[in-house]
């Protein structure tokens, strides 16, 4: 009997302990119950009808394509900016203000200019034989260069692989080609794939920038440059003066190629699988002429703007929201950048509104980074990291968007290579939002293409996301045709409440959790 009274009383002290413990836990599950139904109220209000406004905004005439250097570019900062003051965010650039400034030179396209190839027709005799100009079609098969000097230039064209010069590499696309006073024909990149042994990549990566090949083509003594690479408009490129060129597709390649004995595709597919230049007199005469105007005098900036974090210690920490505010400028016609990147810029505003109106507030610091110049050499973020607001070290990690508005998928890329930093994204999605979101390893061996990709390089946690999905029978990609109607509404508000919910995970989160 005393046995049984003996396990009683051990039961009731285990039952009273237990009652007691959990009243001591009942208000931290309602507290953390209260926070995230105040969270979700916020999330709820986040609006596909405003966020698609903003859209339509940056994508205006007024701001004239938002290209860094521009006044249209200056203007839409100052658009952004009086959003963000609305809402109480603190600017964080130079001297108290919004903006930060480096030197950015920018050129501008004022006319379609021309790509022509010379056609002999008539007589047999080629001494008596007329010629005719093929002009091609500015957007489907050309596009001037984005540096290109002002003026007109006739030539041979020489075909030149991938106009490479790397004697420590045994390769040289002009050895046994005069390239003097003719136009060159240049692939984009090089023939080599990261994905096949990234520690030789490596060697052949200074290579593949743009402004290398362009000041290589120079040095040889060409006057002029058809660049294989979409056409797409792009004006990350170095200004040479005297030096005319142009974006060109498919057609025009064909064309050159057409009755020299060689095909396209073979060609290229020998140096790629050989290591070998491929590189001849194509016979064909072309002309380009470009009409531009330079500004070595530029000045670009990146758009900051902050808002504190409310903890003394963790407040000195970081998380970078970025995304790109540039887009391309006039080639000359406007070039919307919709989905490139003023969804990005959408979206962040969006998230800035949230956050400043959240009953929660962050306990580490929240910096809204709308880059300039990424698209002329991610220059934007190179210089941010040059001169940070905040200490590298003191910095969680960049959030970065480019390209957020379209189709129906979701996608980051670097989410395996920080899996912590991803984790927050991938719980959201999963109870909120149901997409499909995908992430994937990134070794970062190219070229910059993206402001992560300066983060990455570092050695900053950097994930950086992007929407797909949306099937057209064109490309959208730097041309007209990246305007307000590839934006799916729905879209930019889910990547906004996205953000929401996973920055303010991050924000709030204990330290041991983010590693």
């Amino acid at each position: 009997m005393k046995h049984h009274f003996r396990k009683a009383g051990a039961w009731l002290i285990v039952l009273v302990l237990a009652l007691y413990l959990g009243q001591l836990a009942a208000p931290a599950q309602t507290r953390v119950a209260d926070d995230s139904q105040k969270l979700l109220r916020i999330f709820h209000t986040i609006s596909s009808n405003t966020l698609i406004e903003y859209v339509r905004e940056l994508t205006s005439d007024k701001y004239t394509g938002r290209l860094t250097g521009t006044e249209g570019y200056n203007l839409s900062a100052e658009w952004v900016i009086s959003k963000l003051k609305e809402w109480g965010l603190e600017p964080a650039g130079d001297k108290g203000t919004y903006l930060q400034a480096f030197p950015n030179p920018y050129t501008l396209i004022l006319d379609r200019g021309e790509v022509s190839m010379h056609l002999k027709v008539g007589k047999s005799d080629p001494k008596t034989q007329a010629t005719v100009k093929k002009y091609y079609l500015y957007e489907d098969e050309y596009f001037p260069g984005g540096t290109s000097a002002s003026g007109e230039v006739t030539a041979e064209v020489v075909y030149v692989g991938y106009g490479i010069t790397a004697p420590e590499l045994g390769y040289d696309d002009y050895r046994g080609v005069d390239v003097r006073g003719k136009i060159v024909l240049m692939e984009n990149e090089v023939p080599y794939s990261p994905d096949k042994d990234p520690e030789t990549f490596k060697k052949w990566r200074p290579y593949s920038f743009h402004q290398y090949k362009l000041q290589n083509a120079a040095a040889h003594g060409a006057r002029g440059m058809l660049y294989y690479y979409g056409p797409i408009c792009n004006p990350n490129n170095d200004y040479i003066d005297g030096f005319i060129y142009s974006h060109v597709g498919q057609t025009v390649v064909d064309d050159i190629f057409a009755g020299t004995g060689r095909t396209y595709q073979a060609t290229v597919e020998k140096i790629r699988t050989a290591l070998k230049p491929q590189s001849f007199a194509t016979g064909k005469v072309f002309t380009i002429r470009n009409k531009t105007e330079h500004h070595p005098e530029g000045v670009g900036y990146n758009l900051l703007a902050k808002i504190k974090g409310t903890d003394p210690v963790l407040g000195e920490e970081v998380i970078i929201i970025g995304g790109h505010l540039d887009h391309l400028g006039l080639f000359p016609e406007l070039m919307p950048g919709a989905n490139d990147n003023a969804s990005a810029v959408a979206v962040m505003l969006g998230l800035a509104e949230a956050i400043s109106k959240s009953e929660i507030k962050p306990k580490r610091t929240i910096l809204f980074a709308f880059f300039g110049a990424e698209e002329q050499g991610v220059k934007g973020s190179e210089y941010y990291l040059q001169n940070p607001v905040y200490p590298v070290e003191k910095t969680v990690g960049l959030i970065n968007m480019d390209g957020v508005g379209s189709g129906e998928r979701i996608f980051a890329l670097a989410g395996k290579n920080f899996p912590w930093l991803y984790a927050p994204f991938e719980k959201a999605n999963a109870v909120y939002l149901h997409r499909e979101m995908g992430t994937n390893y990134w070794a970062n061996l190219t070229r910059p293409r993206l402001d992560a990709a300066r983060f990455m390089d570092r050695n900053i946690p950097s994930l950086s996301f992007s929407t797909s999905g949306l099937r057209l029978p064109y490309p959208t990609y730097h041309n007209t045709r990246d305007n307000i109607s590839l934006i799916n509404p729905e879209m930019l508000e889910d990547m906004a409440r996205l953000m929401f919910l996973a920055v303010m995970e991050l924000a709030n989160a204990p330290a041991e959790s983010l590693k």
